[in-house]
């Protein structure tokens, strides 16, 4: 595996595996890789020839009172770990390289990125389209895997690349769970051991809920029964539970077309998201 630390090596090295045949398939993550992001990975691998990870801990994607500085960082484990399972590169930019001295572009993308998440952390989707654009315009790969557990995150990516006709694959990867069936997370390693027992509540919400919307049960008595039913299990806040159109993101109040069923809340000092798809 080749290790990329500035943009013309990595574009050097891209390159050599486009003059060696076969399509090249990005993951891009912030490190602190779990199986979760080995299952996006090996799903590249399925699809193209090539695999390129990026590791960057996005600085503008973080707001003011979120976890940047305690974000975990682990380029040794992780770099050993994608070196196992066949990478061929790893772009490792430092932030001089993504954001250099009078860097001045934003990309903002409107509609889906107005509710959810982007309520909850103004300006945050603007930093992951941002970051992602200015990594499919160094890597220029031909496909791109990322988790629905983000599940507004890759809506939005997949609007970014269809508005900008940057012609690259957006595929998404189904979440992985641990064994209770909490959504693999960097920040589950955040969670207190008796936090991390109350957490599988989530996961059961949603799939409590997903079977009353399915069976045509009222979706605002759903919507407010999840709501009750996390604090009751020991969350500490609830920043939404909604039911949105699965392209876009629009909040729904009857299940008459796909949809998502999108959760956020907060334990001791950890906030969870997790989703599951709702068709009719």
């Amino acid at each position: 595996m080749q290790i990329f630390r500035d943009v013309p090596s990595l574009r050097a090295g891209i390159a050599a595996l486009r003059a060696a045949g076969g399509r090249i398939a990005m993951v891009p993550t912030m490190g602190a890789l779990h199986a979760g992001h080995m299952a996006l990975i090996a799903d590249a691998a399925r699809r193209a020839e090539h695999v390129v990870v990026s590791i960057f801990v996005n600085p503008t994607q973080f707001g003011p009172n979120e976890d940047l500085d305690a974000y975990p960082r682990r380029e040794a484990q992780d770099g050993a770990m994608l070196e196992a399972a066949g990478v061929a590169a790893l772009w490792v930019p430092g932030v001089d390289a993504m954001y250099p001295e009078g860097f001045a572009s934003k990309i903002h993308v409107t509609g889906v990125s107005d509710g959810l998440e982007g309520a909850w952390r103004p300006g945050h989707f603007d930093g992951v389209a941002t970051v992602v654009a200015k990594l499919f315009g160094q890597v220029r790969p031909d496909i791109a895997c990322f988790g629905e557990k983000d599940y507004q995150q890759l809506a939005v990516i997949r609007q970014m690349v269809r508005d900008l006709d940057l012609g690259i694959r957006i595929v998404g990867v189904p979440t992985m769970r641990d064994t209770d069936g909490l959504a693999l997370s960097s920040r589950n390693a955040y969670l207190q051991p008796a936090e991390r027992a109350k957490a599988v509540a989530l996961p059961e919400t949603l799939v409590i809920a997903g079977e009353g919307i399915n069976a045509g049960e009222d979706v605002p008595a759903v919507l407010a029964w999840s709501t009750r039913y996390l604090l009751d299990s020991g969350f500490d806040s609830v920043d939404y539970v909604a039911l949105c159109d699965a392209q876009s993101m629009a909040p729904m109040t009857r299940l008459d077309r796909p949809a998502r069923l999108l959760i956020a809340a907060r334990i001791g000092g950890t906030r969870l998201i997790d989703n599951l798809a709702i068709n009719p």
